[in-house]
């Protein structure tokens, strides 16, 4: 005997979706903006920064993409829908984030030990100004989003924030020092930040593609409370994971302590649905046996 719970999905607009579509155009303006200012100021910097920025539109424009396909239903490819797609998207970012951080790592430490270059720093100040609120409002934007995709496509915002926050204050030393080395310096301490945040995010997603128990779900407590029914003799074949890190799914086979009624079966099912759902799970599957009866799938 199988049960599933079913859960109704309506057709609606997706708010991550619509929050990243903003973004993308808002982030796709201002680099065309930074190449402008870049050329007038004769900033190499600026002119890297909006290369940086043509990358993000990338990761923007294919986290919108595959957040949009996540919204698709069950089909004859997908059979639970097209979820996992957010996430492939947030793994593909979180690699373009290493590795941008390793391209401006690459770049940047050998300006420590060259003779610093003058720059037009009242420009660049104004411009940093500039890019603290386009990408401060683009951060604003995806505050509170929850789903991987858009938790890697925040960690790109933040970057940008960061990077011209060091720009602003590192500008403004430089116009009253002329301490010029201090670009390479700061431009290398915040790679180092967002990578690690990057690396550990990124770890986080391929865990839930290889189906990594959700860490929000304990299933030892599960069992256990599972136990504490009087109708349950043993439960076995646990398994939980996440399509995309929201929406968790759990099977189990559950030994019946002894014959029950179509009634008392499904009481027992609403039972075990309602306790799933107190630990995060929201589709299940399960199967009732009898204590007679030979599982080949008992120890595993």
């Amino acid at each position: 005997m199988h049960a599933h719970s079913d859960h109704a999905h309506h057709e609606h607009a997706d708010p991550a979706s619509t929050r990243l579509g903003i973004v993308f155009w808002l982030n796709l303006s201002f680099a065309l903006i930074e190449i402008a200012g870049g050329l007038l100021l004769n900033s190499m910097a600026i002119l890297a920064d909006a290369l940086h920025d043509f990358g993000d539109c990338l990761a923007l424009g294919l986290a919108w993409y595959f957040q949009k396909l996540s919204g698709k239903k069950r089909d004859r490819l997908f059979s639970y829908g097209y979820k996992r797609f957010s996430l492939l998207a947030a793994v593909i970012n979180g690699l373009i984030l290493v590795g941008g951080s390793l391209l401006i790592l690459r770049e940047t430490v050998p300006r420590l030990w060259s003779e610093p270059t003058a720059l037009n720093t009242p420009g660049i100040v104004g411009l940093a100004i500039l890019g603290l609120s386009v990408n401060g409002f683009a951060v604003w934007r995806l505050r509170g989003g929850h789903s991987a995709n858009e938790k890697v496509i925040l960690l790109h915002l933040l970057e940008d924030v960061l990077g011209w926050a060091a720009v602003l204050g590192g500008g403004g030393l430089m116009y009253l020092t002329h301490w010029y080395w201090l670009d390479p310096l700061l431009a290398i301490l915040i790679a180092f930040w967002i990578s690690s945040n990057a690396l550990r995010s990124l770890f986080h997603n391929l865990g839930i593609l290889l189906q990594m128990i959700p860490s929000s779900v304990d299933l030892d407590e599960l069992r256990a409370a599972l136990l504490e029914l009087p109708d349950i003799f043993s439960v076995h074949d646990l398994h939980s994971w996440s399509l995309d890190g929201e929406y968790n799914v759990l099977t189990l086979h559950v030994v019946q302590a002894q014959t029950l009624s179509p009634s008392e079966s499904l009481q027992l099912k609403q039972k075990i649905r309602a306790l799933a759902r107190t630990h995060g799970i929201e589709h299940l599957t399960l199967e009732f046996e009898t204590q007679n009866e030979a599982c080949e799938l008992e120890d595993c």
